[in-house]
């Protein structure tokens, strides 16, 4: 009798102990997991009713321990020459920096599951012999929703040889935290259209004792680059500043103001885009500037020089501590000043913002 009752006893443990923890769900067909070493493998598990429309999503946690790194994948059958547009949603929780952790692959294989060539093959008087392998893809970030979940997409066109697509949903460097990945799909686009523009700077440094003939002096080399169809002219820094022997007070003016005027109404004349280097007045404060000019003749934009050389800063000069970006019909243009550009972080967070070309005027910087 007592052998009888533990037997049942036992069982209804078992029974418990299964309803109160089921099996993991198992991945859709074709995903699994991966890390380089089983000693940094991250915790693994699929949710079918997971993500942000409950159709599913993939997990990926890591404990406390620096340094760990895994991601789902999954191979996805192509045609080589044709666009494919990535797309995928994620949430993170705990997460530093999102996009240096949770991150997305893609690597085009062949036929047999090898790397695939470049279409077009590297320059051959460097690295001979070397081949020249079709680098990974990253789809980027595209915007985060109310709920904190962040599209991550791109549009890309496979190598001629590519039939396979080897997509990998990461989570690297990321102690504590955690990731879901949902809404994942590889699918054929039409190809994007083609934006053509033409950029052009001037190079002219302007030898005028005031702001009005130093202005003067950009005239026909803007007109000079509207008869060769330019979309975009860049000029100079401090352009109303260079030789006029006055300081950067007395050639600061407010903006907009009589430079951005006198060039919007050039922009407007030519049908194009000019970013010109000014010194600002705001207040107390002076900055040094690019401004946007576009076809209509209205400031599009402005930026205000960050990376400050120690002689602006002795004259008094404000570092700005803002990276715009602002919409023209051929694209989205940020802008940086001369000495921003010997350092990384301004083209960095510009590009993070989303440009697709940078303006930068410059005192001189030769031979850049």
């Amino acid at each position: 009798m007592k052998t009888t009752a533990g037997w049942i006893l036992g069982a209804l443990a078992l029974i418990a102990m299964s309803q109160a923890e089921p099996a993991p769900a198992a991945a859709p067909e074709g995903w699994t997991s991966r890390s380089p070493r089983e000693e940094i493998r991250p915790q693994f598990s699929y949710d079918p009713k997971g993500g942000r429309n409950g159709a599913g999503s993939f997990l990926i946690a890591h404990d406390r321990r620096e340094g760990l790194q895994g991601c789902w994948t999954r191979s996805f059958f192509v045609e080589g020459g044709r666009c494919y547009r990535f797309a995928a949603v994620r949430k993170g929780r705990g997460l530093d920096l999102a996009r240096r952790s949770a991150v997305v692959r893609i690597l085009w294989r062949d036929e047999n599951d090898k790397p695939v060539l470049l279409d077009t093959p590297w320059e051959r008087d460097v690295l001979k012999g070397f081949p020249a392998t079709a680098e990974a893809e990253h789809p980027t970030d595209q915007g985060t929703d109310a709920a904190g979940w962040t599209e991550v997409s791109g549009v890309y066109r496979t190598p001629s040889k590519a039939r396979r697509a080897q997509v990998e949903l990461h989570l690297q460097w990321a102690p504590g935290g955690s990731v879901e990945w949902s809404e994942v799909s590889l699918q054929e686009v039409a190809p994007p259209g083609p934006r053509k523009a033409r950029l052009a700077t001037i190079h002219h440094r302007p030898k005028g004792k005031t702001a009005e003939e130093n202005r003067a002096g950009y005239v026909p080399l803007i007109e000079s680059a509207a008869k060769q169809n330019a979309d975009l002219v860049v000029l100079g820094e401090t352009l109303t500043y260079v030789n006029t022997g006055r300081s950067y007070a007395e050639a600061a003016e407010v903006v907009p103001g009589p430079s951005t005027k006198f060039f919007g109404d050039l922009a407007r004349a030519h049908n194009l885009y000019i970013v010109a280097g000014l010194i600002e007045r705001d207040g107390p404060l002076l900055y040094n500037v690019a401004v946007l000019l576009g076809p209509d003749g209205a400031l599009a934009g402005k930026y205000r020089k960050v990376c400050l050389p120690r002689s602006e800063v002795e004259a008094g000069v404000t570092p700005g501590n803002e990276f715009p970006v602002f919409s023209t019909r051929f694209g989205k243009v940020g802008l940086m000043v001369c000495y921003d550009g010997f350092f990384p972080e301004v083209a960095r967070h510009l590009t993070m913002n989303g440009a697709e070309v940078i303006a930068w005027p410059v005192w001189g910087c030769n031979p850049l």
